[in-house]
């Protein structure tokens, strides 16, 4: 079966039933970004929450130069709290350095912490190691999921200069906590990291154990420069 032509997805966007909708923009992965974007953008102020959940992140994935501008405006103005967390989502798919400043602004100015959640996820995607201080900063949220969050994203800028910090959860409550430090422990390779690695390849939980070993094997394979 011939999948339907833009003409059709289109027209289908415009359906008053949701399910014609949905299925619509859903059949826009095959569709080149170019072709997809104009219409996904059909659908960005519609009047279901779902479908402009859908339609954002699907600028995250079908990216052309128009994108970026588009999910800033998104993440900046939107009265709805999880399509500005979507808009900051998305922005981290697109990894554009640009959006390393946005997307601090938004963890610093947004009240919900879903938004902020949203944006320290995505400062980590970017890599972007501008993202350091903001994050350090995000450690001390009262939030646990932010902190989970913080942490992972240290992991993927590499931002060996913090272990001290995140260090301090090694012993966290929460065991998701200590799976996100074992984690993030791997990609940041000094002498503490191992040691830290070793006392929490230990733990009770079996899945923070399994990520301490993972992370223990990882970085053995810089053990030259780092000792053991």
């Amino acid at each position: 079966m011939a999948p339907p032509s833009l003409q059709v997805i289109s027209e289908q966007l415009e359906s008053p039933n949701l399910r014609d909708r949905m299925v619509a923009l859903a059949s826009l992965r095959e569709v080149p970004s170019e072709d997809a974007v104009p219409l996904i953008k059909k659908v960005l102020a519609d009047e279901s929450l779902q479908l402009r959940s859908m339609a954002i992140f699907a600028l995250g994935v079908k990216q052309t130069p128009e994108c970026y501008a588009i999910l800033v405006k998104i993440l900046e103005t939107d009265p709805d709290y999880g399509i500005r967390a979507d808009a900051a989502g998305a922005l981290g798919y697109l990894g554009d350095a640009r959006a390393v400043e946005v997307l601090s602004r938004a963890f610093y100015e947004d009240t919900d912490w879903l938004v902020r959640f949203s944006a320290a996820v995505s400062l980590g995607n970017i890599k972007d190691p501008r993202a350091r201080e903001i994050l350090i900063q995000a450690l001390d949220s009262p939030e646990v999921v932010i902190q989970q969050a913080a942490i992972s994203a240290l992991g993927e800028i590499q931002a060996t200069e913090s272990v001290e910090q995140i260090l301090r959860f090694v012993q966290s409550e929460d065991w998701l906590v200590r799976q996100r430090l074992a984690e993030a422990l791997g990609n940041l390779p000094t002498p503490k990291s191992v040691s830290a690695l070793k006392y929490l390849e230990k733990d009770s939980h079996p899945h923070v154990a399994e990520a301490a070993g993972i992370s223990l094997q990882r970085l053995g394979q810089t053990t030259n420069l780092i000792g053991d």
